[in-house]
Parts: structure tokens; C-alpha cells; sequence
């Protein structure tokens, strides 16, 4: 992760330069004229760092964190931070169990801007001399292995959306800016401008630890807003967005504001999306994907259509993965011509076609249909272990369509024999179930807990009354 790139203090010939933009936390630990330990405390020192908080994440994607005082550096590093893992969810563990450990790695060592005195730090989970299951962010490590056997790497761009909000004392949620009331707010200035006192300190938190922000905008609901910053290596952008949502959230709350990832926050309200645009690369970082040379003039190649039918093939099962809550789904609805829910509910890919599953920005892929509530750790390793089956069993999807689906009908879909993802958890939770792949390809004991937690969440919400019922049915009878 490109942390720390012009404030590390010059401490070889190779890194002389101390606003050298190229310099990055990776590099610097890796170099063979630095010792990394002390590279890391003199960087530490140089910040007046007096905190670092050891963080990963449990199966929602949830962060977790320990504060370690800095001079205990050393030991995060060999030994690692210990939690009771009994007390985190997701992780089938008893207080009778060894404890999990996380191993520091020193590439990850970020600076909070917003949080002086403190820095952040993630790694390997550890139970014993394992690196632990249950641990999503392991598994997207072990799902990066297995392209790099083959000299790949998967390149991701993750487009997170989110509310900027504020909560009364009853509990009431309305916009966060009440100017922010038109009907069509999308690109809406006003958003942007009004609020400039939350998205510059977000900005500057983000670049001032390398990230490459190209845009903000606001997006189709009201307070709702879009972050973009360029892509990278798989579990580099994941660790990206675990540090942007974490910024996002505490830079909000010191402004009075709540900023929310809820994918669904009314039924007339756009729901947060976190689209995923993805790309193979090989060890010189050509994009395996592109061909200028492809007969449907999406700029595909070969390998690329095997990986859109691994993601289609398992695509039903994807969606617990991608859309992970109960309020997912209340996003995932099919929309009309007039007011499309940019939330496609079809099995398919076409050209820039926004209205299915996969859409073809020309040369990679981009999946549509996760939000912003899910795991990018367990997703984005879904998705690898996904297209790599289509690619070792040599799957061919079919034909892309570029037609906008929002404009036809159930029969006219039926025609074209598209099927249709999940509509509610449950569902999604059966089908994640039914396809053995995941079990296979991500680990048995970490789907079966998976799949145990979310059929607790929608026997939780099932049992709720809502007030739709009530009005719906109190004199209908």
C-alpha cells in the first residue's frame, strides 16, 4: 500500500529524495540498503507516532483494532497482537482456544492524518503456526497466491458510494444537509460545495498517504456521494477501502455528521453501490484481459470471457458474498426505464451496458452488483477463485447483450433466457449453499460459518413486524 510516500525522511541513496512522489512504505521496507524494523521506527519517530493500531477485519468486514504503544514495534512484527477470538464474529473459536495473532507487516504501516500520534497497521492472522480460516483477508491472500503460481496478478478499482447523514436524539436519520432536497440531485454542485468541510479533509487524509483520488461526486440520492481512487493490486485496494471507510467515518463524525455504507436507505432512496472493475495482469503488468482484436468489439480477450463465465457460472452464490445484509437486496431491484436502480439483477455482461451484472468498459470488467456493505477482502476473493474456474475449465459465456433490460419485460427476458440473481438473503444463503465451488475454493468451515451467521441475520429480521405490514393489514381482514 502506497502509504507514506512523501513524508518518510531520506535514509539511503536510492530513496534520497524526501518528496520523491514514487517513494511508497512498499518500497522503502523493501530495500535491500534499509534495515525494515528500523526504517519503520525512525519513520514512526519522525511523526511523533505514539499509537499504532494493529486492525483487521471479522466476516462482515467489520474493523477491529488494538492499540500497541509504538516502542512495542518490534514484537508486533515477530509475535504479533493478541485477541480472544471467541469474542469476534465469525471466528469459531472457544476461550479455551489459543489466541489470534495478528503479525504485523510492516508494508502496511499507514499514518492517520486525521488522528495524529497514531498510525495503523494490518497483517497476517495467526492461530497457532496457521495462518487462521476464518480470516477473510487471509483468504483473499490465498486466492492472490494462486494467480501469482500462474506469474498474475488481478488489478481492482472499487467504487464505494455512501450517505453523508445526521441522527436526532430519537434516532431520527434525514440528509445531513438539508439544502441537499432536489428531486434529481445527481452531480448536483450544491453537494459537493456545501459540504466541502468534510470531503477536503477526506481528500487530503486519502492522498496524504498515497492514494490517487480522481474524482468525487455526488451521486442520485440526496447526501449521497462517490469517492474514486485508482486502482491497484487486489489486497492492496482492499486495504484501501478498510482505510477509506475509516477515514470517511471519523472525519464525518467530528463534523457532526453520520457517514453511512447502508446499501438501501428508503425504497425511494438510490441504494450504495460498490462496483468492482477488474483486470489480469501479467508479471510486466500487460492487461491480460485486452484485445483490440475481439469479434464483439469490447476490447476482450479469450482469457477475459473465461473469467465472465467462472463469474456467471457461479454467480447466484456470488451475490451472498457481494450483498451480503438483508437491506442488500431491498437495492437489488429491477428498476424502470424512466428510474433505473443502477443495481442490475441479470445474469449477463454487454458493452457498457449498465443494466447487467457485468458491464465491459472496454479491455476489463466491471461487476455490478455488490454494495458497499460488503467484505472487499471475502468478495474480491470470491470473485479470483469465480474466474479462475472459468479459466481452468476453459468456460465460455454466451453472447454479451446490449440492451437495456430495464426497458422489457419478464417475457421478453424469459426470451432471451437470462436468468435472475437472488432477491432476498435468504435466497442468496440457499444458492451459496447449493454450489459446493465456494465451499471448495474459499474453505469449508468458513462458508458453513458464514452461511450459520446469515441465516441468523434473516431469522432475526424475519421475525420483525414492519410498520408496511401494519398499514398494510391491520383492517384488511
Amino acid at each position: 500500500m502506497s502509504q507514506i510516500s512523501s513524508l518518510f525522511p531520506p535514509l539511503c541513496t536510492t530513496h534520497s529524495n524526501p518528496v520523491n512522489p514514487e517513494l511508497s512504505a512498499s518500497c522503502i521496507w523493501n530495500c535491500p540498503e534499509h534495515n525494515a524494523l528500523e526504517a519503520a521506527q525512525a519513520f514512526l519517530s519522525a511523526h511523533n507516532v505514539s499509537f499504532i493500531l494493529a486492525q483487521f477485519v471479522d466476516i462482515h468486514g467489520s474493523i477491529k483494532s488494538k492499540s500497541v504503544p509504538v516502542h512495542c514495534l518490534a514484537s508486533l512484527v515477530s509475535d504479533g497482537a493478541g485477541f480472544a477470538g471467541a469474542a469476534v464474529q465469525g471466528f469459531t473459536m472457544s476461550p479455551q482456544d489459543p489466541e489470534y495473532m495478528l503479525v504485523a507487516d510492516l508494508t502496511t504501516l499507514t499514518l492517520l492524518p486525521w488522528l495524529p500520534g497514531y498510525a495503523l497497521i494490518r497483517g497476517t492472522g495467526m492461530v497457532g503456526d496457521s495462518a487462521y480460516a476464518l480470516d477473510s483477508r487471509n483468504l483473499l491472500i490465498e486466492q492472490c497466491e494462486r494467480l501469482q503460481q500462474k506469474n498474475w496478478r488481478l488489478m481492482t478499482g472499487l467504487e464505494p458510494e455512501f450517505y453523508l447523514l445526521k441522527q436526532d436524539s430519537e434516532g431520527n436519520v434525514s440528509t445531513y444537509d438539508d439544502t441537499d432536497n432536489q428531486e434529481k440531485p445527481t452531480y448536483n454542485y450544491q453537494g459537493i460545495t456545501r459540504n466541502a468541510h468534510i470531503i477536503e479533509p477526506l481528500y487530503s487524509a486519502l492522498t496524504k498517504v498515497g492514494l490517487d483520488v480522481y474524482q468525487i461526486d455526488h451521486e442520485d440520492a440526496n447526501g449521497q456521494y462517490e469517492l474514486n481512487f485508482k486502482y491497484d493490486e487486489a489486497l492492496k485496494t482492499s486495504d484501501h477501502i478498510q482505510f477509506f471507510k475509516m477515514s470517511a467515518k471519523e472525519i464525518a463524525n467530528k463534523h457532526g455528521a453520520l457517514c453511512s455504507f447502508l446499501p438501501k436507505l428508503s425504497a425511494t432512496t438510490t441504494g450504495n453501490g460498490m462496483h468492482v472493475h477488474c483486470s489480469l495482469v501479467d508479471s510486466e503488468g500487460s492487461n491480460l484481459f485486452n484485445d483490440d482484436n475481439d469479434p464483439h468489439q469490447m476490447g476482450l480477450s479469450a482469457l477475459a470471457y473465461q473469467f465472465i463465465a467462472g463469474i456467471m457460472a457461479h454467480a447466484k452464490g456470488l451475490t451472498a458474498l457481494l450483498c451480503p445484509s438483508v437491506n442488500s437486496y431491498k437495492r437489488l431491484i429491477s428498476g424502470t426505464p424512466d428510474r433505473p436502480s443502477w443495481a442490475p439483477v441479470y445474469i449477463a455482461y454487454g458493452d457498457n451496458n449498465r443494466s447487467a451484472m457485468l458491464r465491459i468498459p472496454y479491455g476489463r470488467i466491471e461487476i455490478r452488483i455488490g454494495d458497499s456493505s460488503m467484505n472487499t477482502y471475502l468478495a474480491t476473493a470470491a470473485i479470483i477463485a469465480a474466474g479462475l474456474d472459468g479459466i481452468e475449465r476453459k468456460l465460455t459465456p454466451p453472447d454479451p447483450i446490449n440492451i437495456n433490460f430495464f426497458s422489457l419485460t419478464n417475457e421478453q427476458i424469459n426470451t432471451l433466457q437470462v436468468d435472475r440473481l437472488p432477491e432476498n438473503l435468504s435466497e442468496a444463503i440457499n444458492e451459496l449453499e447449493k454450489d459446493p465451488f465456494f465451499a471448495e475454493a474459499l474453505g469449508e468451515e468458513f462458508i458453513d460459518n458464514f452461511i450459520r451467521i446469515k441465516r441468523e441475520e434473516w431469522q432475526r429480521y424475519h421475525l420483525q413486524v414492519s410498520d408496511w405490514e401494519i398499514k398494510e393489514y391491520l383492517s384488511f381482514y
